[in-house]
């Protein structure tokens, strides 16, 4: 009786419990490191239940998730449910002290959020040190039972995870990066799925493969979580049909190539109308600035037909070049032909009017370091404000009134005007630095102009905002000009999306509104960048009674 009664406990707790508005679904999510074997080297990485990828976490729209996170490692650990709107349970975001204190070793925290409006594809990873290499999966979350795609519903979704490998200890190469006051060393592989296929330095290394059927249409699932790199993704001898960005559905449109910056996520449909054969699947880097390092190790994986494979082994592989890593014109040509979808059922609720129209200036800069090898560190900063991580949560800070640990006085403008894009010997090239907010009213609306700058070289920034989605309306190379951009903005059917790329020396316009109180991060989704300062975070005051207000922390929030 006593055996019976634990499983039947067991069963309970691991079931998802149905409620009125959805289902709660419990996961828990153990982290581990494990030996693991690529590039014909092994090495200890940080895992989710000794996966990687991890696991991806399934939910409908309007479910309620708990994931009980538990630390078995010697690192602090947090997760973020990236493009979870998290909508008045900032606790749950992730962020390590923005949000939250991280999860120590041989602590545990349940992470209590509800899907709410959302459906698509979203990923998870840790949002600490850079443990976000190999801590990382995808979050699926599907529409209402009997609510169809807005598109052919496919034969069978997959989930693709793009990443990078290093095969030394990743802790090792930021904090030698941090000593030196220079960039990082880049990766040695792209992977898909955790696999980079045969490189050069490793020919036997397995690929992810994709067995298909002829005549059937299979949806792609395709999440970049690397660190540093955006990526172009292409499919030798098919056409790729775009139906959703970011957790959001898109106006259908056609590629050979796909362009996916860190922390976005793309799904694609792929109509299998060859005979047969197997034909090249192929991940490589989009960067357009020169003289920044990049892994230029293409990561492939295969689609195979089924009833290809014979006696005689397997079929010849069709491959074709994926785009040259400077390819701006195809990155441009993707980003370009997002539109929403914008109809009754997913409308397109971009603000028309907005209450706070803000400038920020997002690039590199130089300061003194008396600690560094040359005597200076390279820095990041938004609106020349080097983002000085503190060491207790802003949202703690906020919600109890804490002094001295943030100001709500960032800038909204750059602190002088100058040829943002110019070239880099005529700007001082030093930032200053602290931990300041910028403080919203409850649905408010907002417009922030995100301008590259050309402080020590242009380079595209994908930047993420915690809490919200945006709308993208408008971009452009060269410096932002109010009266003659703004008049081209898409106010009728822009892409939604969470994370954004500012291009090369360019800008990038979005539109949100402010519903969502609590204190939000907005960072440069380059690890390194991050790393550097590229950073800032709003804060949303309550609105009007409880539904307006943020919840309480969690009794088990972890301490400081």
């Amino acid at each position: 009786m006593e055996g019976w009664l634990r499983a039947l406990v067991l069963l309970v707790c691991l079931c998802p419990v149905v409620l009125a508005e959805g289902m709660v679904r419990h996961y828990k999510f153990n982290i581990v490191q494990k030996n693991t074997t690529r590039l014909c080297s092994t090495k200890p990485i940080v895992t989710v239940n000794g996966k990687f990828p991890g696991p991806t976490l399934y939910a409908r729209e309007d479910d309620t998730v708990l994931v009980k996170v538990v630390n078995h490692v010697q690192y602090n650990v947090t997760i973020h449910w990236h493009g979870i709107r998290q909508l008045r349970t900032g606790w749950a975001d992730g962020p390590a002290y923005i949000t939250q204190c991280p999860i120590q070793p041989g602590q545990n925290y349940v992470y209590n959020f509800t899907v709410t409006g959302q459906r698509g594809t979203l990923l998870w990873h840790a949002h600490i040190l850079w443990l976000r290499a190999t801590v990382h999966g995808a979050i699926v979350v599907l529409p209402k039972r009997g609510v169809p795609y807005p598109f052919p519903t496919p034969h069978r979704e997959v989930v693709v995870v793009l990443g990078e490998w290093w095969k030394s200890d990743v802790e090792a190469v930021i904090n030698a990066a941090t000593k030196s006051g220079r960039a990082s060393n880049v990766s040695d592989a792209h992977t898909i799925n955790g696999l980079p296929g045969p490189t050069p330095t490793c020919p036997s290394e397995e690929g992810f493969k994709l067995k298909v059927e002829k005549g059937k249409t299979y949806m792609l699932r395709v999440i970049n979580a690397a660190l540093n790199e955006e990526l172009f993704f292409k499919v030798a001898g098919h056409q790729l049909t775009v139906v959703e960005v970011d957790a959001v559905y898109t106006k259908p449109f056609n590629t050979d190539t796909v362009l996916i910056a860190p922390g976005q996520t793309t799904n694609v449909l792929l109509s299998a109308e060859r005979t047969s054969g197997r034909y090249l699947v192929t991940v490589s880097t989009f960067m357009d600035t020169p003289i920044v390092p990049i892994d230029n190790v293409t990561a492939t994986a295969t689609v195979n037909y089924g009833g290809t494979l014979s006696s005689g082994g397997a079929p010849p592989l069709l491959a074709s070049k994926p785009p040259p890593q400077n390819a701006t014109s195809v990155a441009t040509g993707f980003m370009n032909g997002l539109r929403s979808l914008n109809t009754r059922a997913f409308p397109c609720n971009v603000p028309q009017a907005v209450d706070h129209s803000l400038l920020f200036t997002v690039g590199l800069g130089v300061n003194p370091c008396a600690a560094c090898p040359n005597g200076s560190r390279v820095v990041a900063a938004v609106n020349n404000v080097t983002f000085a991580m503190p060491t207790v949560a802003l949202l703690q800070a906020h919600f109890f009134n804490v002094s001295g640990v943030f100001t709500a006085d960032f800038p909204g403008q750059p602190p002088a005007r100058y040829n943002y894009t110019g070239p880099p010997a005529s700007m001082n090239m030093q930032t200053t630095t602290g931990t300041k907010l910028y403080r919203l009213g409850y649905n408010e609306t907002v417009q922030v102009v995100l301008q590259d700058t050309g402080i020590i070289a242009t380079e595209s920034h994908p930047v993420h905002l915690h809490g919200f989605n945006f709308f993208v309306v408008g971009s452009g190379i060269g410096n932002f000009d109010p009266k003659k951009d703004a008049v081209k903005f898409n106010l009728v059917d822009p892409a939604e999306r969470n994370t954004v790329g500012v291009p090369t020396g360019g800008w990038t316009a979005i539109r949100f509104r402010a519903d969502n109180p609590g204190v939000w991060f907005l960072h440069c989704h380059l690890e390194l960048h991050t790393t550097w300062g590229l950073k800032m975070a709003f804060l949303v005051d309550d609105g009007k009674g409880p539904n307006q207000s943020l919840l309480p922390p969690p009794k088990d929030l972890p301490a400081c």
